[in-house]
């Protein structure tokens, strides 16, 4: 797949944009405004990675040090998805995501599985630590909605003699599973549904494609092994009321 850069491209840009925000104004969702932006955004925020990914790629310390920053940026909009404010709240919201993302990437270059050079610790460790990020979003979105829906319920297994992290583990769990689905989804309808980007990439780069498939097989069973570890982190973490949001933390009497 080779995307010539030109006015072809401007104008299928351009096109797509306006599909999906005239279609989302149409059908009056509120993310109509946010569309067009969303795309220029990603056009600069993209622009200025390409500068910097070159330098990362030279070598392996780098290619860490970029990923910490993407780390960081993904620690703030989850927190932001979810609601988390102060230094407290942020640092459960890293810890949540390092808890998913920390051993799998310590498995894949540890056991060398995927060599310790730029080229591979960015794209792998980027498209971990971004899943780690969906991830917390889908479950701490969830979790607190249950807390406030069910508060009553809440209350009722503080009225039982349950403890406040007990309670809070009780109303929560249930549901913490629909966090992981679309990581299995993908997971167990690989290639016959769709051919994710590390099966592309390898490609692209000129592997084959039983080493593409490898390569995806990998980051695969590494995003889901590290959403489980993520979500019950998040789960734990918010028993403890650290990754609570301020006015659902009141709520609760934490």
């Amino acid at each position: 797949m080779e995307i010539a850069i030109g006015w072809p491209l401007a104008i299928g840009l351009l096109l797509l944009v306006a599909l999906g925000a005239g279609v989302a104004l149409w059908g009056r969702l509120p993310i109509a405004k946010a569309i067009p932006w969303a795309a220029i955004r990603a056009g600069v925020q993209l622009l200025l990675v390409s500068f910097i990914v070159g330098f990362a790629l030279s070598h392996w310390a780098l290619a860490f040090a970029f990923v910490a920053v993407m780390f960081v940026v993904g620690v703030i909009t989850t927190a932001g998805r979810t609601g988390i404010k102060g230094l407290q709240g942020h640092a459960a919201v890293a810890l949540a995501m390092a808890a998913g993302a920390v051993p799998v990437l310590a498995i894949i270059f540890g056991t060398g599985t995927a060599p310790l050079t730029g080229a591979s610790i960015v794209p792998i460790a980027g498209i971990i630590v971004g899943n780690m990020m969906s991830a917390h979003t889908l479950v701490g979105r969830r979790n607190f909605q249950e807390l406030k829906a069910r508060h009553d319920e809440y209350e009722a297994w503080l009225a039982l003699g349950f403890e406040r992290r007990r309670a809070i583990h009780n109303v929560v769990s249930p549901t913490i599973h629909e966090a992981l689905i679309p990581a299995l989804d993908q997971t167990r309808t690989v290639g016959l549904v769709t051919l994710p980007g590390a099966y592309i990439g390898v490609l692209l780069g000129g592997g084959s494609a039983w080493e593409a498939a490898a390569a995806q097989l990998l980051v695969l069973v590494g995003i889901t092994a590290g959403q489980v570890c993520t979500a019950v982190a998040a789960r734990w973490l918010s028993t403890k009321t650290w990754l609570l949001p301020p006015d659902l933390k009141a709520k609760l009497h934490a």
